[in-house]
């Protein structure tokens, strides 16, 4: 079991839009020997697609809108990848896939530094306590230097670098990086369109040939600034890495494949294995237990379109998982059967036999799981669920054939129960036509899947609401009354799927006012989540 686990390195690559993660993942899949042949991510001309973008609408647009899971074996390595929608509209589905995640690869442009959604989403990071290693993309390119960068990182995000590896110049010309390690360098080539793999080519620092790359001036400036960051710098520190106060820096070029070798062979050593994960109780449940339990953070419904098929992603917390084996489901308080368990290449699956504390899993649902839903050999142990954030858009939506109404609710539940929208009713007339998004992409993503998916041609209509607030009693608080509850004009009083009370408010200051003149009541931001393990 301690081997199985010792193995597993799971983690999220994040970072701002067109920062190129989903480049960088697909390169990380190329060296890792999980595809042969890299696809064009942006190319609109290309025949391939990036092997992480499997949706129809991701590959017409080339940005990624949901998470996907890919796994390879490298250096004796089970590798899980959680590649995360870079956009802000769909920062929801990448908070829920952090929970699933060892660690995280912060991807930063070498020309705009750290960029607004790359610090909202290390700040998630953060607050799960994960370590994040940062890796500066697109050094083929004009960009800012490497000591403000790492400056940047510093007071931008309160987080130390150290360089694991550093970047030598010609001028504006990048010629490679030194590897601070073994003490060699790696000469930058670049493969023209990315699409193979490349050999490093290069030697030790002091070798002629490396040295007759760089004038004497170049020389001269990359010594100074190694000197500087051995002198000044931050050595490497594991425990401050696994607390997230220092993040080891590499530098490539995922596009051209440059570094990107360099960056998988060092970060799977220093990456951290599967640790502990809390439980409701507040026990460590140990990766190494012999008990197995695991946590659904995503549902994906229609993977496969031709069985209109639903699976839940599940990460494995403890354990070892075997094909066929029973467990406990706290939230329906019964035993359940997992059968015909995956594991995946984004879209692609195959059907495994066991798998171990670390990994990513799929099991096909039936519409048995929620996201946040634990599963467990044993009776009564549960893990937190994984609350809802505060959509800022609403719209009321409908369909223009009344035949379709079926079909648009029964879309509209298993797309919020995957996390794709946010499904409320009004108060007062109890229908389920209000949807939530965190950003207007969201409904593009929602009417276009409804029309593939569930051939449904549906209508939206904007309503005036950008804030959501979900009503929790106080302690000796008496039961939510919606008569006494004073919500002010302009607002909305409705319920979410669960049946929570919920407001929608017009803006910031009518809700603060509404939790000023309430006094039984919080209102929060996040949804209650249910530890589901009371009843066991």
């Amino acid at each position: 079991m301690a081997a199985e686990v010792g193995r597993r390195r799971t983690f999220a690559i994040i970072s701002h839009p067109d920062a190129g993660k989903t480049t960088l993942t697909e390169k990380l899949l190329l060296y890792g020997g999980a595809i042969r042949e890299a696809g064009a991510v942006k190319a609109r001309r290309a025949a391939r697609h990036a092997t992480s973008d499997w949706m129809e609408l991701e590959k017409q647009r080339g940005i990624s809108v949901t998470s996907s899971v890919m796994q390879f074996t490298y250096d004796d390595c089970a590798v899980n990848i959680l590649d995360t929608p870079g956009h802000q509209d769909f920062s929801e589905d990448t908070y829920r896939t952090l929970s699933a995640a060892d660690c995280a690869v912060m991807l930063i442009d070498a020309a705009k530094g750290v960029e607004p959604q790359t610090e909202k989403l290390f700040r998630v990071c953060q607050l799960r306590k994960i370590p994040v290693f940062t890796f500066v993309n697109k050094m083929d390119r004009v960009g800012r230097d490497p000591l403000d960068l790492m400056d940047e990182i510093e007071s931008h995000l309160g987080m130390r670098a150290t360089p694991m590896a550093w970047p030598l110049f010609e001028g504006a010309t990048f010629r490679g990086v030194y590897d601070r390690t073994d003490k060699s360098v790696h000469l930058f080539q670049a493969e023209k369109h990315g699409t193979t793999a490349i050999q490093a080519s290069g030697g030790r620092y002091d070798d002629q040939v490396v040295q007759g790359l760089l004038s004497d001036g170049a020389r001269e400036r990359f010594e100074e600034e190694l000197e500087l960051i051995e002198v000044a710098g931050d050595p490497y520190d594991q425990q401050r890495v696994l607390s997230g106060d220092l993040s080891p820096m590499f530098f490539g070029s995922a596009l051209t494949n440059f570094g990107v070798e360099l960056f998988l062979k060092r970060f799977l050593k220093l990456a951290p294995l599967p640790g502990d994960y809390q439980t409701v109780a507040g026990d460590p449940q140990p990766a190494g237990s012999d008990i197995f339990s695991g946590f659904v953070f995503k549902i994906q419904a229609n993977m496969d379109r031709a069985h209109r098929d639903r699976i839940a992603f599940l990460r494995i917390c403890s354990g070892r998982f075997s094909k066929g084996m029973e467990v406990w489901h706290p939230r329906n308080t019964k035993k359940i059967r997992l059968a015909n368990p995956s594991s995946f290449m984004a879209r692609e699956r195959s059907v495994i036999d066991e798998a171990f504390a670390g990994d990513i899993i799929g099991l096909y649902d039936s519409g048995l799981f929620r996201i946040g839903d634990t599963i467990s050999t044993q009776k009564g142990l549960a893990y937190a669920g994984i609350p809802h954030f505060s959509p800022e858009s609403f719209r009321r939506i409908r369909v223009g054939e009344p035949l379709k109404r079926k079909q648009l609710a029964k879309g509209l539940q298993q797309l919020a129960e995957e996390g794709a929208i946010q499904l409320f009713s009004d108060h007062f007339t109890g229908v389920e036509d209000i949807v939530g998004a965190v950003g207007t992409l969201q409904f593009d993503v929602l009417l276009h899947r409804l029309e593939g998916e569930y051939n449904v041609k549906a209508l939206t209509s904007p309503e005036p609401y950008s804030v959501c607030r979900w009503v929790v009693g106080k302690p000796g608080s008496p039961a939510f009354d919606h008569k006494t509850f004073k919500r002010g004009q302009g607002s909305l009083m409705a319920r979410d799927r669960d049946g929570h009370p919920v407001v929608l408010f017009s803006n910031e200051w009518s809700a603060r006012w509404a939790e000023n003149n309430n006094e039984g009541y919080e209102l929060r931001p996040v949804s209650p989540v249910v530890a589901h393990a009371g009843d066991l």
